[in-house]
């Protein structure tokens, strides 16, 4: 990242080329991908857990998937399954971990919808669930990642062996329940 600019960021998507991620100015040469319709772009990673692993980003910059517009949101997960795939088979790697933390009580470090593309190896962690911690503590500069760690609690995964099956009917209520907030709440966000 070459620059960091004021709140009042560049709009990416309005016909310029700058890039911003959050308030970061992205150096054009970091950017390796942008869709067809330039509502999205892929950046290398400043910072990676994995090597290999790149942001897909909106060229809007809004902090929530919810804030985006039906085509951007289209636009990020067709971009999104295009990186992957490329990386996945130009890098010859067996997998990928793809995720978003949508909102900072979710770990978002930088206020710009972003989605995290993970090349995995069989091996690559001691528990493959470590990837989670990780994620959950990575930011775009050191000193907010020690700031996450200090103020966010740990997110304790049990290994697979240690947790419980949920049975068929809390699971069932759990269904009915959700399938409700979908059809009180899906007409706003449509």
């Amino acid at each position: 990242m070459s620059a960091i600019v004021g709140e009042n960021n560049v709009d990416s998507s309005k016909g310029n080329n700058k890039q911003m991620f959050g308030r970061f100015l992205i150096d054009e040469k970091h950017v390796f991908y942008r869709s067809t319709t330039n509502l999205s772009a892929a950046i290398v990673n400043l910072r990676p857990i994995v090597p290999g692993h790149v942001l897909v980003i909106s060229r809007r910059v809004v902090s929530r998937l919810s804030d985006l517009t039906p085509e951007e949101y289209d636009d990020l997960w067709r971009t999104v399954r295009v990186v992957q795939s490329s990386l996945e088979e130009g890098m010859e790697y067996s997998a990928s971990n793809v995720a978003i933390q949508d909102g900072t009580s979710a770990g978002q470090s930088v206020p710009h919808v972003h989605v995290h593309i993970l090349p995995r190896f069989g091996g690559d962690f001691e528990r493959n669930d470590d990837i989670y911690d990780k994620i959950h503590e990575w930011a775009p500069t050191e000193e907010i990642t020690q700031k996450k760690i200090a103020e966010q609690p740990k997110i304790d995964v049990p290994d697979d062996k240690d947790r419980n099956d949920r049975s068929i009917e809390d699971m069932s209520n759990d269904a009915t329940r959700y399938n409700q907030f979908i059809n009180k709440f899906s007409l706003k966000s449509n």
